[in-house]
């Protein structure tokens, strides 16, 4: 193998070895001759090297031909390149070291030993894909796609037969990982002048190089030739050729007057072996030529002991190895570009443009009349990479969470959270404004930026609140998309709590009626005589204690112990849930029919945002930490008082494996075309009421570090931004830069003792008419809320959102008073009617306000007894004189913390309507007294939750539900009445 070796590999220094195992290896590449040949001819590709004998490789003929060490020299001075620019990049990037994949439908090995040496000499990694010779188009397709799709795969060679190298094959390489320069994208750019943007063949450039610095030849005015060359090859020649000035011409073997053609050109290129008919004796005396094929002609030319006609001669081998040499070159510059593409670089963001009508339509007539950007076209303006995103559909986008990776070391955005006043039937616009700050700081002030928003329970959508989209020109389009299923995340956290629902009460069922042994042989069969443990089992074992892997060496207490968990049924905290408002599931009977043998319990179900899977995904940072977050959620206790587990039932990988496309962040956009993330949707009087970590973590590396990542609680400021301090910043370490409290002239003039609003009548003329009074004496609420975010000491911008009935001096008067209160600034906003451009104040003052030097603090130390942490949030956050525990929560809190999960954060669960446990008490409620009438767990999520009075787990359906309003047009298929 070494004699047959071309001389410049013998001598660049390095210790020659077999090449490595091939990936994906189909068919053995045997040594030997034969076989597909490589990227013949006019194809390109790295031309197959014929066997020739020691000393041949550098052969040439004609009189003053450079002697062979003058070509080495090239080969060794393109590998020395690389190896520089390889080594300076990976200065930065230790660990970088980029992978050449080369798919071979043949059995050359010596093609595939030159492969090898010439990257391990520069470097790189390089990957066989050996297929067999007569390999389909569609099986060669197959492997380019697999390895367009693998990120560890910088770059893609075809080596196969010239028949199979269709514009199909060519085609399906990637752009970005064509080294070889044979896709039509590559080629087009190199047509248009662009090559600095795109690979160029490396045999067209070998060609070139050989030609100038080997020979000697000065192409500026040659007559070139290029015969029997077709497909990119001849495509690159060409253009290669006219840059240099010379005069090129194409042909065929059997174009007539080929003769006088050969007799005219000063130089040949051949792209495809000689027909026996054609003589050599047509190649004028003087004439240059090289050979690209690996064929080459039966008279030898090229080969010195061979007598020709000619000027100077290059044999294929040459050409070969320098093409062999300018694809890792080309693969160094793939990497190059790879490691840039994984830096985060400024948006190129092409906003939408708005053309705000008045009066403002309605929230579905606008989303209509604006065409978002195709999903892909968007995430690559914001530093998406292609493998990073799936898309559903043409405008929403999961995004992978590999891109923490790549970019963990760029620095974050800065982080603002939206909340609000104490909310009221009136409605105070937090997703508006969230959406208007971001469409202001992008389309506008030219800042990165991205909202978090929760995603909406379909409950509220075809109940009475509606949508969650923002509004007016401020909102997420499509907006049915983002209102109805999205990409399906609801419907995998229903699928997977109801799946632990009946895993529960299964479980139950088969302990009541199965003796310990028939339960553990069911528990542990025997599968074509093999009985063996699964995993979530032999980790069952060792937290019972039990050091054994064979099933058959349990003692009958351990096989007892192992099978039975004795659950409680009147401990059971796990409920079955349903994205739909329902009030007659409130509380059910289960297992009445007779199959369930007696066994029946009451139960009840909730809505599916409320599930604790939600918060988990919510909360949870990664796919490792969300699988231990759902293994530990806990359902009930066992008959000795201790927690029974997801884990101890054995269901945490099938949950995992229902949520596994769910913990990906889902991108759409606002009317502007500014990036968002629609991720997870806990309610916050129930639970914590904030979208997901994962999203923000991502969208503050994508913003870059002077941009921001604009997110918002659930509720008023007293429930969702406290719990987004306390437990979610508790969870991802994140730190709030500056908090923005949305408030309305409406709402605080209900709060001033305003009348009563009931949906569907008239507002009275108080709401509609100037009322000084009644706005003064509501800001008592707006101060206790701007109040309540200077506990954790981040600085609070209040957005009032104005309506058309507002009038100058109430809008002035609120402004007024919340800067008395502490508020680093309050501005009016009217994104609603204008889009971004009525926010741009706003955001000015929110970019003003996050450069600040904050002290964010928690309001409490988790290792505070329970009862403690949650007079803290009674006292300091609420305004309680004290709380009251019912019986049932002293229990359930000394329960807990006798289990050891007594240092978890709280999360309160009460009305949203005041800051009282009593919707009915507005504005700011004093002298109360907070009754805890329970307290449970959610483990996996990773707080405790009291129950602050009686606290409904399920809507109902009012009288006149949104349903009514919501059809379908089945021409068109558009969704209408949605708001």
């Amino acid at each position: 193998m070494r004699a047959r070796l071309p001389l410049v590999l013998r001598q660049l220094g390095r210790p020659l070895r077999p090449p490595g195992p091939p990936r994906c290896l189909r068919v053995p590449c045997r040594a030997g001759s034969g076989g597909g040949g490589g990227g013949g001819g006019g194809r390109d590709g790295l031309l197959g090297h014929r066997r020739l004998q020691d000393g041949q490789a550098w052969s040439s003929c004609g009189p003053g031909s450079p002697e062979p060490p003058a070509r080495d020299s090239i080969v060794r001075e393109v590998i020395q390149n690389s190896k520089e620019v390889l080594s300076l990049l990976q200065e930065k990037n230790p660990a970088f070291k980029p992978v050449l994949a080369v798919i071979q439908a043949g059995d050359d090995n010596l093609l595939q030993e030159v492969n090898q040496n010439l990257a391990e000499e520069a470097g790189l990694n390089i990957t066989h894909i050996c297929l067999p010779p007569d390999s389909s188009e569609d099986e060669i397709i197959d492997e380019i796609l697999k390895m367009n799709e693998d990120a560890r795969v910088h770059g893609l060679s075809l080596q196969v037969p010239e028949n199979s190298l269709s514009s199909k094959v060519l085609n399906a390489l990637k752009p970005e990982k064509d080294v070889d320069g044979v896709t039509d994208v590559n080629l087009g750019k190199l047509v248009r002048g662009d090559a600095h943007e795109c690979f160029v063949s490396p045999v067209a450039r070998a060609v070139i190089e050989l030609l100038e610095k080997s020979v000697g030849v000065n192409l500026d005015g040659k007559k070139v030739l290029v015969l029997g060359a077709h497909g990119p090859l001849e495509a690159a020649l060409q253009c290669l050729f006219q840059r240099k000035d010379s005069m090129t011409m194409s042909s065929q073997w059997k174009t007539p007057q080929l003769e006088s053609k050969l007799q005219e050109a000063d130089i040949v290129i051949l792209g495809s072996p000689k027909p026996e008919e054609i003589p050599v004796a047509w190649i004028r005396p003087g004439t240059t030529v090289l050979n690209c094929f690996h064929s080459f002609m039966s008279e030898k030319l090229g080969c010195g002991s061979h007598g020709v006609h000619c000027g100077g001669s290059i044999a294929e081998d040459d050409v070969s190895l320098l093409a062999a040499a300018l694809r890792i070159q080309n693969m160094v510059s793939s990497g190059r570009r790879w490691l840039r593409e994984q830096q985060h670089r400024r948006w190129r963001l092409h906003c939408l443009k708005l053309q705000p009508l008045s009066p403002v339509p309605s929230d579905i007539e606008i989303s209509r009349g604006q065409t978002p950007k195709a999903v892909d076209v968007l995430a690559k303006e914001i530093g998406l990479l292609a493998e990073e995103i799936e898309i559903y559909g043409k405008s929403k986008a999961k995004v992978r969470l590999s891109l923490l990776e790549r970019l963990k070391d760029q620095a974050d955005g800065k982080y603002v959270l939206v909340a609000g006043i104490t909310p009221t039937p009136l409605g105070e616009g937090k997703s508006t404004v969230t959406i208007g700050l971001v469409q202001a700081l992008t389309a506008h002030l030219n800042v990165n930026s991205f909202a978090c928003l929760r995603q909406p329970s379909q409950g509220p959508t075809f109940g009475v609140k509606g949508g969650a989209a923002g509004g007016g020109y401020a909102q997420v389009i499509p907006m049915e998309e983002f209102n109805l299923h999205l990409t399906g995340d609801i419907h995998a956290i229903t699928a997977a709590n109801n799946l632990l629902a009946a895993a529960i009460d299964t479980r139950i069922l088969h302990e009541n009626t199965q003796t310990d042994k028939a339960l553990y042989n069911r528990l542990v069969p025997s599968v074509n005589g093999v009985r063996e443990f699964s995993e979530i089992q032999l980790a069952r074992l060792k937290k019972l204690g039990i050091n054994k892997t064979d099933p058959s060496a349990l003692t009958e207490e351990e096989m007892g112990k192992f099978a039975r968990l004795n659950i409680d049924p009147s401990t059971i905290t796990w409920q079955r849930v349903l994205d739909t408002n329902d009030r007659f599931l409130r509380k059910i009977t289960i297992g009445q029919a007779s199959t369930e043998k007696g066994y029946s319990r009451q139960a009840q179900f909730d809505i599916a945002v409320a599930s604790e899977i939600m918060a988990v995904l919510a909360l949870t940072d990664s796919l490792a930490d969300m699988k231990e977050r759902l293994g530990r959620m806990v359902v009930a206790s066992d008959k000795d008082g201790q927690p029974v587990t997801a884990e101890d039932l054995g269901v945490t990988g099938a949950l995992t494996v229902l949520m596994k496309d769910a913990i990906k962040p889902n991108l759409m956009q606002t009317l502007e075309g500014t990036p968002v993330f629609v991720h997870a949707g806990p309610f916050a009087n129930i639970a914590h009421g904030n979208s997901s970590v994962l999203a923000d973590k991502i969208a503050l590396k994508l913003v870059g570090e002077e941009g921001f990542v604009v997110t918002e609680a659930g509720f008023g400021a007293d429930i969702g931004m406290e719990k987004f301090f306390n437990i979610k910043c508790r969870a991802s370490g994140l730190v709030p830069n500056a908090v923005v409290l949305v408030a309305t002239v409406r709402a605080l003039k209900m709060h001033g003792g305003g009348p009563s609003v009931i949906p569907g009548v008239p507002l009275k003329k108080e709401y509609t008419e100037e009322n000084i009074q009644l706005v003064a004496d509501g800001c008592c609420n707006l101060q206790k809320q701007i109040q309540i975010a200077q506990l954790f000491e981040v600085p609070v911008v209040v957005a009032l959102n104005v309506f058309k009935t507002d009038t100058r001096a109430e809008i002035d008067l609120v402004c007024e008073l919340a800067k008395r209160a502490g508020a680093f600034d309050a501005v009016p906003c009217y994104h609603w009617s204008v889009g971004g451009k009525g926010s741009v104040d706003l955001a000015r003052a929110v970019r003003e306000a996050a450069n600040t030097n904050s002290h964010f603090q928690f309001l409490y130390d988790v290792q505070l007894p329970i009862v403690e942490k949650i007079r803290k949030i009674a006292q300091a956050v609420y305004g309680a004189k004290d709380i009251e525990l019912f019986p049932e929560a002293q229990s359930k809190i000394d329960r807990y913390t006798q289990q050891g999960f007594g240092n978890l954060p709280i999360c309160m669960a009460k009305t949203h309507l005041s800051l009282s446990h009593q919707p009915d008490k507005k504005g700011v409620p004093r002298d109360f007294v907070l009754p805890i009438s329970d307290v449970r767990a959610s483990i996996g999520a990773g707080f405790i939750y009291p129950l602050v009075g009686t606290m409904s787990t399920m809507p109902g359906l009012p009288t006149r539900p949104c349903f009514y309003d919501i059809d379908l047009d089945t021409e068109t298929e558009q969704v209408q009445g949605l708001f």
